[in-house]
């Protein structure tokens, strides 16, 4: 066992709280893996050979409907786990694609391994259930939005939850998002968020400049967001 992969695992929020032995059971089993940014990591539908957990870099969550319109379940960094729910099911299968968005470092533990280790590891055991538990409020809340919110509401709630930090200067979106990366992340399409950012635009909530959108009505949004 290479120490380097102790010390790695240690570094892993997820694992940070593990004793040393149970790091040690677990860097026995785990395989590094490196993956370039738009690198496919797990194929939805496909059979559920592996768990990884996020060493370094940023991973996205999707499902794809069957008209082919994507919904993004999550974004992940340094300590997320994939894959830790089909190894539990009887039809153990890839539950969401995931695909690198960064250089991402992750560490593989075969599905045999990990459950052995689970049943023999009660502190494991129990980091992964708190993290089923944060899952399981995400998605509980994603399904809120897609229920009982409208897509401007999703869009105006989306907007203001990407605002980027900064005294003295205008309220802007983070980064420059795609119309269609913005549709996977409320559940639409690329037209509809569109035709909506032109709505929000025309009642003066924000504008775009530069393919960076600039929030000009904190107030009219959030209002919009109730929605």
């Amino acid at each position: 066992m290479d120490d380097r992969t102790v010390q790695a695992l240690r570094r892993v929020p997820l694992f940070s709280s593990l004793p040393e032995r149970v790091l040690r059971r677990l860097a026995e089993v785990a395989v590094r893996r490196v993956y370039e940014p738009g690198a496919v990591v797990i194929v939805e539908g496909e059979p559920c050979q592996q768990v990884y957990f996020v060493a370094e870099g940023q991973v996205r969550v999707t499902r794809t409907a069957s008209d082919g319109r994507e919904q993004v379940l999550a974004r992940l960094g340094p300590g997320g786990a994939l894959n830790v729910v089909p190894p539990f099911l009887p039809r153990k299968v890839n539950h969401a694609t995931v695909q690198a968005l960064t250089q991402v470092v992750l560490y593989a533990v075969a599905v045999p391994d990990f459950l052995h280790l689970v049943n023999e590891c009660p502190e494991l055991a129990r980091v992964l259930l708190d993290d089923f538990a944060r899952r399981l409020d995400h998605l509980s809340r994603l399904v809120e939005d897609l229920s009982l919110r409208t897509v401007r509401g999703r869009l105006a709630r989306f907007l203001l939850e990407h605002v980027e930090e900064g005294k003295g200067k205008p309220e802007a979106v983070s980064r420059r998002w795609t119309q269609e990366e913005i549709a996977a992340q409320i559940g639409t399409v690329r037209e509809v968020v569109g035709r909506t950012l032109r709505a929000f635009a025309r009642a003066g909530l924000l504008k775009v400049e530069r393919h960076r959108i600039v929030l000009l009505d904190r107030e009219g949004l959030e209002e919009e967001a109730g929605r």
